[in-house]
């Protein structure tokens, strides 16, 4: 195992964590578990040029909702809206309940396990965050998907995971 987790310290690729069960990324196109937050893009149900950015912090469970020019969602009163919960649902597709509320720092049941157990356990109030940064990492990722398929490394990219190669 030493000799193993040694070569893959060395090497400039990493395996990649497969998504629990498929995702519906036109409602939730990203999610991440970054910055002490769970956090990610929804789009809105109403406007398809609108997307919020939402996110919930660890530990504290603040959370926040507003469009990507940050106008606050009309939906938080107190407690998550929809779009917070479309969220959690997710992450809860891409990484699986546990790890999120470990991530979270939230108590669910083994029995009652799901996204929704989840956000009921969570304890926080309204903590705006700015929204620039998950946005502009959400831009940053759409423009790697247009990128032409090629073998050729992408500087940038060089720390990126490669798919297919575990060393």
């Amino acid at each position: 195992m030493n000799a193993e987790r040694a070569a893959w310290e060395r090497s400039s690729v990493t395996r990649v964590v497969s998504p629990v069960q498929p995702r519906k990324l036109a409602k939730v196109p990203f999610v991440e578990l970054a910055d002490g937050r769970l956090q990610g893009v929804v789009s809105s149900g109403s406007d398809i040029e609108r997307v919020y950015v939402s996110s919930i912090g660890a530990g504290t469970h603040g959370f926040s909702c507003s469009t990507n020019n940050n106008r606050p969602c009309g939906g938080l009163h107190g407690s998550p809206c929809k779009h917070l919960r479309a969220l959690v649902d997710e992450a809860v597709l891409q990484y699986g309940v546990h790890r999120v509320a470990r991530y979270l720092r939230v108590d669910i049941d083994e029995d009652t396990a799901s996204g929704a157990a989840l956000v009921s356990r969570l304890n926080g109030s309204l903590a705006p965050t700015p929204a620039a940064m998950v946005f502009s990492r959400f831009l940053r990722h759409l423009a790697y998907l247009e990128l032409p398929p090629s073998a050729e490394p992408i500087a940038e990219l060089h720390w990126f995971p490669a798919t297919g190669a575990v060393r």
